[in-house]
């Protein structure tokens, strides 16, 4: 049968507030431009952006303190929080 082979690319270190961590993620999108995931963690009061390169162990912040529930992006890149 069918096997699918999962790989964690964001996270992966149990809930908490570190960079290399998430805490109640409510949404994501994929930035193809930047080959990123770009992640809302409402818990964490922020919004990250995981790089899809290799060696990547942490997020970045794109925003801080904000209570965040959703995301889009327009076909110009504007990130809608």
């Amino acid at each position: 049968g069918d096997t699918t082979n999962g790989q964690v690319v964001a996270g992966g270190k149990g809930a908490g507030n570190g960079l290399n961590q998430l805490n109640g993620p409510t949404d994501v999108l994929i930035d193809k431009e930047t080959d990123s995931l770009i992640i809302c963690a409402a818990e964490n009061e922020r919004v990250v952006r995981w790089s899809h390169r290799s060696g990547t162990t942490q997020g970045e912040v794109l925003i801080d303190d904000i209570d965040c529930w959703g995301l889009a992006m327009d076909e110009r890149r504007y990130l809608y929080v």
